[in-house]
């Protein structure tokens, strides 16, 4: 309560003895002079305790007023322009907030707004009061009328926000903060630097919501097509977790083969440069191969007789073919060639312990047989390639010399076949080539090598090809 003290001097002074005697008409003038003086004093007194009274009162009825507290700001547009008076509850729970606004508002008018907001700073009783005007053209509404409860917001708190998500989620909200912590740490001078470009940054971000602005059909359109593609993805949110739980599986993975990966990525500028001139090539490749195709046209014309007389014998070797497939693996013990072969390194050991004049003597034979390594290759190409080699030569005879002969027949005219002599099927073929080198039976090789004649060592002709 503001009190006001009387002016210095104003109470009359007991008279003194020594003091001279004043006159009734003084003493009078005096006592009016203190009371005057005194009232002045009360009314401007009053005039400054009543000034910041002026304005309005409003009510607002919430439904939430947590960490709101009496004297918290009410603010337009982040101005303050008035506060909170009272905080009271009513009967079915909700919260009656009177406001005080200052003269330079009120009064407010019809389509104001209230709404309970949070400043950017989490802390207790932190809450304050933001106003949205109604336009000035609308009905004033009187000191005391109460925003209804239907045009007013509630604060959300961040506990509440995260009360929304699963303990899962939390914790990895939670990892994350601790994360990025780690991560900025110690680099507070490079993030000092990196943060004078944060208002380039944004002056470019409103030139990009501008455009945004200007295309609002496009990005309504982008924002409704981002919706289903989000409503989807979460309606295989299952799926998409399976996903990213394997592809961080994949990640480790190919993480711990690092040494190998960044050999792969130093050959892979080499194996480029190979591939491009292997590209070069091929259209060269294929036009040769498009000649051949050409070419072979008329010889197709051949191949439905030729596979129509082929079938009876291919029905007949179906049944010889089954037998040779039990004959590799049959039901039961002991009954088919697997088991033989598997039976072979027994076998091999049992010899090799049981003969040792066996193991010697083919030990002193190997300066006789090494002359047949070197004709290894061929041998072990006709082993494995049999059923190709027998097949037509192609264009740069690489297959094996082996072919079979039929001199039964031979075509004559109108596409009839003849019987014919044995010695018409023999017409071309050399004999008598007993002495052939290792890869005689292909092209000789551009460095000299094929056919090997080990310098002159093997005893073999390398004049002697097909």
């Amino acid at each position: 309560m503001a009190t006001a003290a009387p002016p210095s001097g104003a109470l009359p002074q007991p008279p003194s003895s020594d003091a001279p005697a004043r006159t009734p008409h003084r003493s009078s003038a005096a006592r009016i002079a203190a009371v005057g003086a005194l009232a002045a004093a009360v009314a401007i007194v009053l005039v400054l305790a009543l000034s910041g009274s002026e304005g309005a009162t409003y009510h607002l009825i919430v439904s939430n007023a947590d960490q709101l507290v009496r004297g918290d700001q009410v603010q337009v547009g982040g101005v303050p322009v008035g506060s909170v008076d009272d905080i009271a509850l009513l009967h079915d729970y909700r919260v009656k907030l009177t406001i005080h606004i200052n003269s330079s508002l009120a009064p407010l008018h019809e389509g104001t707004t209230g709404e309970v907001r949070v400043p950017s700073l989490s802390s207790v009783a932190n809450r304050y009061i933001a106003l949205s005007p109604g336009p000035n053209n609308r009905r004033a509404l009187p000191s005391g009328s109460t925003l209804p409860s239907a045009i007013t917001h509630e604060a959300v708190d961040l506990d509440q926000l995260f009360n929304t998500l699963n303990p899962k989620t939390r914790k990895g909200l939670q990892q994350f903060f601790q994360g990025s912590a780690e991560q900025y740490s110690g680099v507070a001078p490079q993030l000092q630097f990196d943060a004078a470009y944060f208002p380039p940054f944004i002056s470019s971000l409103d030139h990009v919501f501008a455009e945004l602005a200007r295309e609002q059909p496009t990005f309504t359109s982008f924002l409704v097509e981002t919706a289903r593609t989000v409503t989807t993805l979460a309606a295989r949110r299952r799926q998409l977790t399976e996903l990213v739980s394997n592809a961080n599986t994949t990640f480790s993975a190919i993480g711990s083969e690092q040494a190998s990966l960044a050999e792969g990525l130093k050959a892979l500028p080499a194996t480029f440069r190979e591939g491009n001139h292997t590209f070069e090539l091929l259209p060269a490749t294929l036009a040769d191969l498009r000649k051949l195709v050409d070419v072979s046209k008329q010889d197709t014309k051949t191949f439905a007789p030729f596979f129509a007389k082929l079938r009876p014998l291919v029905e007949a070797a179906t049944p010889v073919v089954g037998q040779f497939s039990e004959a590799i693996s049959k039901p039961g013990p002991n009954n088919d060639l697997t088991e033989v072969a598997m039976a072979v390194p027994a076998l091999a050991k049992a010899l090799a312990t049981a003969s040792p004049d066996g193991v010697r003597a083919a030990q002193e034979s190997l300066p006789i047989t090494s002359l047949f390594g070197p004709y290894s290759p061929d041998l072990e190409g006709l082993i494995r390639d049999f059923g190709q080699g027998t097949a037509y030569y192609d264009a740069n005879g690489h297959y094996a010399r082996v072919g079979g002969i039929f001199p039964d027949f031979k075509l004559g005219e109108n596409n009839t076949l003849k019987p014919a002599e044995p010695q018409q099927a023999l017409q071309g073929l050399k004999t008598g080539q007993l002495r052939r080198c290792p890869g005689a039976g292909t092209q000789p090789a551009a460095d000299g090598s094929s056919p090997f004649t080990n310098n002159g060592q093997l005893g073999c002709d390398p004049t002697q090809t097909p």
